[in-house]
């Protein structure tokens, strides 16, 4: 392969099942991978035969990559990403950035006095639906939107013996794994957050297995968004009402739901729905891969970083005031 050579900083369920996938499948060269797991280094060395495995840092940010692609454990994002700035290098940083905002702005600045690119995968971006309500919006077909709800429900009730689900005050949890993402998806679509009411609990393990998030956009829509690893019924997993109707989406990935008997059937994304009158939506084209794309583009040839940094911080900072707001439980208005 002639592609983007990439040096991968963890090779575990992110690295190896997310990353490497995409990366293989748009033209990337996994050149380097970090684990100290040997049976993850034995992975790595089938998966790409020729790839060069290390177990410390000095080895893969020496010359001779192209791009870092960050997929460590949240809580050593941070740290990841300085070293592979200061060795010159771009970076692709797993979402989130970092476990707060002060952590994460620091790193941007970090990157932005070093010179080096940096861009965070905030791939939701690109989900089915995240594509085709952008160009709802686009088309004016909902009207004005006065709520948006986005639900991440899973049925699982003996939680995973993980780091995300027991490495309390270090990443681990559902607040910074999909609240990340559901709060990305909300301010893409509806603007910055002027308030924040949260509910976080630990139902089953000792992180957060249990959010709900009320954001109030700047703009005056009202966002609910759900996480919970204990929900035997999941809700529908897009819900956006507006003035002229509204958009409903009620499967997501093959994930098990009660509504099986609402799929809009092949090629389509939801529903538009007015009252009674129910119209399947056309699935915009497009898939993760296009943040790969992106990333190609940017480090090769000077386009656009795929996804602002500073994005990643704004959404640390509304995760922060989550977190007050459910220690609070009072409502958190940011300037």
């Amino acid at each position: 392969m002639t592609g983007p050579r990439v040096a991968l900083v963890g090779y575990g369920s992110a690295g190896r099942g997310i990353h490497a996938r995409l990366l293989t499948a748009t033209g990337f060269r996994i050149a380097r991978v970090l684990t100290r797991s040997p049976e993850r280094a034995a992975e790595a060395r089938a998966d790409h035969p020729g790839v060069e495995v290390h177990a410390d840092l000095d080895g893969l940010l020496a010359p001779g990559v192209d791009v870092v692609v960050v997929a460590s454990p949240t809580g050593n994002h941070a740290e990841h990403v300085r070293a592979a700035v200061d060795a010159g290098l771009p970076v692709v940083v797993d979402k989130p950035l970092a476990l707060d905002a002060a952590e994460a702005e620091e790193t941007v600045r970090h990157a932005e006095r070093a010179g080096v690119p940096l861009t965070v995968f905030q791939n939701r971006r690109w989900d089915d639906e995240q594509r085709t309500l952008r160009r709802l919006l686009a088309e004016d077909a909902l009207g004005t939107v006065h709520r948006f709800e986005r639900r991440w429900e899973r049925w699982r009730p003996v939680p995973k013996d993980r780091w995300r689900e027991n490495a309390v005050g270090q990443g681990g949890g559902l607040l910074l794994d999909l609240g990340a993402h559901l709060v990305d998806s909300a301010t893409q679509l509806f603007g910055p957050v002027a308030s924040v009411r949260a509910e976080i609990r630990n139902l089953t393990t000792p992180a957060d297995d249990d959010v709900f998030l009320a954001l109030e956009h700047a703009g005056g829509t009202v966002s609910h968004l759900w996480a919970g690893a204990l929900v035997g019924a999941p809700g529908p997993r897009t819900r956006v009402l507006g003035s002229r109707g509204a958009y409903l989406v009620t499967s997501f990935e093959g994930e098990p739901t009660p509504f099986s008997a609402l799929d809009p059937g092949q090629g389509n994304e939801g529903w538009l729905v007015r009252g009674d009158e129910a119209v399947p939506v056309p699935r915009e084209p497009g898939g993760h891969e296009d943040f790969y794309r992106a990333v190609d583009a940017w480090v090769t040839g000077g386009g656009e970083v795929p996804v602002d940094p500073w994005d990643a911080v704004r959404t640390a900072r509304v995760l922060d005031a989550a977190r007050r707001s459910a220690a609070e439980r009072s409502t958190v208005l940011l300037g």
